[in-house]
C-alpha cells in the first residue's frame, strides 16, 4: 500500500511569521550611512522589508554595481552581528503552526533571507521545530528570488496542494511561477491592495484565519 503524502503548506519568513523590521531598519540605516546615503525615508525602510537586499538596494536606493555590494556587505556586517536576532513572532503564529501540524500538514519556510540568517532567527524564536525545512537565498546571491526558494522547497518537501503563505507581492509571484496559490498575511508590510493586486488567492488579517483560507483554496 502507497504511503499517503502530505498535504504542504510553505511559509515566508519575514512579515509573515516574525517582524523582524528592526532589525532589518536598523542594518539598512548602516548600510546607507556609510555610502554617504541620506537617513532612508520611512517608504524605503518598509520596501525593503521582503524582497532580495541586492535588489532593493538597486530598485530603492539606486545603488548600481560595487555600490550595491558594499552596501550589502555592510548591511549583512550589522545584521549578524545581532541585529537578525530583533524581530519577534507575530501573535497567533505558533497556535496556527501547532494547529496546522495537528492536522497533519507538512510545514517548510521560503524566504528570499539567507537561509543561515533565517535559520537563527527561527531557532531564537522559537518556531524551528515547526519547520521541516527552512528554504532560504544564498549569500553569494546566486540564489535570491522567491521563484527559486520555492523550487528548492517543492523539490524537498513532496507533497499535495502545495500554498505558500507570504505578505508581500513577491511571495505571490515567487508561487504563481510554479502553479501555487498564496495566501496574503494581512499582518504583515505590504502596502495596502498590494497582496490584491498582485493576485493573491485570499488575503487574511490575522494568523488564526490561516486554516480556514488554506481550506478555500484547496477545496
Amino acid at each position: 500500500m502507497a504511503a499517503l503524502i502530505p498535504t504542504l503548506t510553505l511559509f515566508d519568513l519575514d512579515g509573515t511569521l516574525v517582524d523582524s523590521a528592526p532589525g532589518i531598519h536598523a542594518s539598512i540605516r548602516v548600510a546607507a550611512a556609510s555610502l554617504g546615503l541620506p537617513e532612508p525615508t520611512p517608504d524605503q525602510l518598509a520596501a525593503m522589508v521582503g524582497p532580495p537586499l541586492q535588489d532593493g538596494f538597486a530598485t530603492h536606493f539606486g545603488l548600481e554595481g560595487t555600490d550595491v555590494d558594499r552596501a550589502v556587505a555592510a548591511y549583512r556586517a550589522h545584521y549578524a552581528a545581532g541585529a537578525v536576532l530583533d524581530a519577534s513572532v507575530y501573535p497567533g503564529v505558533p497556535a496556527l503552526l501547532d494547529a496546522l501540524r495537528a492536522d497533519g500538514q507538512v510545514l517548510a519556510v521560503a524566504t528570499s533571507k539567507p537561509a543561515t540568517f533565517a535559520e537563527r532567527v527561527l531557532e531564537h524564536a522559537g518556531l524551528r521545530d515547526a519547520f521541516a525545512g527552512v528554504h532560504g537565498a544564498t549569500l553569494d546571491g546566486r540564489v535570491r528570488h522567491k521563484p527559486q526558494v520555492v523550487g528548492l522547497a517543492l523539490a524537498a518537501h513532496p507533497g499535495e496542494q502545495p500554498v505558500l503563505v507570504g505578505d508581500r507581492a513577491q511571495d505571490v509571484v515567487g508561487a504563481r511561477v510554479h502553479g501555487l496559490p498564496c495566501v496574503g498575511a494581512g499582518w504583515g508590510p505590504a502596502r495596502p491592495g498590494e497582496l490584491q493586486q498582485a493576485g493573491a488567492a485570499v488575503v487574511v488579517a490575522e494568523p488564526a484565519e490561516v486554516p480556514g483560507a488554506l481550506r478555500r483554496v484547496r477545496a
